[in-house]
C-alpha cells in the first residue's frame, strides 16, 4: 500500500509524472500522456481517500481536558488540593500561589463565586504550601 510506506506519496507522484510527461510530450503521443494522467490521477485519489478513512478512524484527541468527576473529600490531600488549584503535587512555591490567585480571581466571592469554593481552594493552597495540618475548611 502506498498509504504505508516509508516514502511519502508525493514524491512518488512528483516522480512518475514528471518522468511520464517528459518522456510521453516529448514523442508527442498524446493518448498515452491522457492515460497516464488519469491513472495518476485516480492513485492520487486513491491515497486521498486513504488517508481521509485514517483520519476519521484515528482515536479522540487527548488534548482534550476532562474535569475531575467527583466531591471534595472530608480531610483534603495533597492530590486534592493540587487538582482544585490545576497543578502538579510536587510543585514551587512561587507556581502555587500564581495557580492561587487565578483560580480565586475567577471564585472570589466578592466577584459572585462561592464562599464555600473560595474556603476550598484557601485550604488547598496552604496544603500545598505546608502551612496546614488537614484542619479542614470552615464549612
Amino acid at each position: 500500500l502506498l498509504f504505508d510506506s516509508k516514502v511519502p506519496f508525493f514524491f512518488f507522484f512528483y516522480y512518475f509524472v514528471s518522468e511520464v510527461l517528459l518522456v510521453f510530450v516529448v514523442k508527442q503521443e498524446t493518448p498515452m500522456v491522457a492515460g497516464a494522467a488519469v491513472a495518476a490521477a485516480a492513485l492520487a485519489g486513491r491515497y486521498g481517500i486513504l488517508a481521509w478513512q485514517a483520519f476519521k478512524a484515528r482515536p479522540p484527541a487527548a488534548r482534550m481536558r476532562r474535569f475531575y468527576e467527583g466531591g471534595f473529600q472530608t480531610a483534603m490531600t495533597r492530590r486534592e488540593a493540587a487538582l482544585i488549584l490545576g497543578v502538579r503535587e510536587r510543585v514551587v512555591a512561587e507556581k502555587v500561589k500564581e495557580a492561587h490567585r487565578r483560580v480565586m480571581v475567577a471564585n472570589h466571592p466578592d466577584a459572585g463565586g462561592s464562599h464555600y469554593l473560595a474556603s476550598k481552594i484557601n485550604e488547598a493552597k496552604d496544603i500545598l504550601l505546608g502551612k496546614s495540618n488537614n484542619s479542614g475548611s470552615a464549612f
